[in-house]
């Protein structure tokens, strides 16, 4: 394993941990960072312990699984001692019934990663827009979320 892949590794399980002990109710879904890297995150939930009554995945699970991408991609590639994150809109478009586990993915570019970070030192704070597609275990896109979300600097 290159060290890249180890260190990435590392952060998908420190994320996790940061998932359990932050936002149980999220880590109760069983929702889990799978990939995560400086402007890349992929994320599952599953379907069992999630179906609603017609036997789907719920409806809140897939936008937990959406929500949360932006705060992955800002802990990959942020001081989180100096910053946090914060979501101020998210919106979903339910496009198919998940019929089983899910995969939600998302990606911010380099520039728009250097953009953030000049941004958010200068100003105390930086906004972005993140776009998500959610896929069921045949890779049909079951949702697709747009989320907005702000970097802020800690004021202690």
């Amino acid at each position: 394993m290159s060290p890249e892949a180890a260190a990435d590794l590392d952060l998908v399980s420190l994320f996790n941990a940061v998932i359990e002990q932050a936002v149980p109710a999220m880590h109760g879904l069983g929702i889990r960072v799978a990939e995560l890297c400086p402007g890349h995150v992929v994320a599952t939930a599953p379907l069992a312990g999630n179906s609603n009554h017609m036997g789907t995945l719920y409806a809140g699970t897939l936008f937990g699984l959406g929500e949360m991408l932006g705060g992955a991609l800002f802990a990959s590639g942020f001081d989180v001692e100096r910053f946090y994150p914060t979501v101020k809109d998210v919106q979903i478009r339910f496009l198919r019934p998940a019929r089983s586990d899910v995969r939600a993915e998302a990606s911010l570019s380099d520039a728009e990663l250097d953009r953030l970070r000049v941004e958010s030192e200068r100003n105390g704070k930086a906004e972005f827009v993140l776009e998500a597609t959610i896929t069921d275990a045949a890779g049909t896109v079951v949702a697709t979320t747009l989320g907005t979300y702000q970097i802020r600097r800690n004021q202690s």
